[in-house]
């Protein structure tokens, strides 16, 4: 029984979660040659501030990238 975790950030709707899953549980009965109704799917979603590159969460990405934004539309 293959067992899969996903990890994703906030925001996708129900219907993206539910072809995600649908065509990964496809693609992996396929590959491993198992019957579909055997593979199991987690998902879990993580906020912005709740993962990390590099040491800088997504939220300070979008912050700095915001900040960047505006600071060339207004520059001083």
């Amino acid at each position: 029984m293959p067992i899969i975790e996903m990890h994703l950030m906030t925001g996708r709707t129900v219907e993206q979660k539910r072809r995600v899953v649908a065509a990964v549980a496809e693609a992996t009965a396929t590959a491993l040659g198992v019957d579909k109704n055997t593979v199991r799917i987690l998902i879990t979603e993580h906020g912005l501030d709740e993962f990390a590159v590099a040491g800088v969460t997504k939220g300070q990405q979008l912050e700095e990238a915001a900040a960047a934004k505006a600071s060339a539309q207004n520059p001083a």
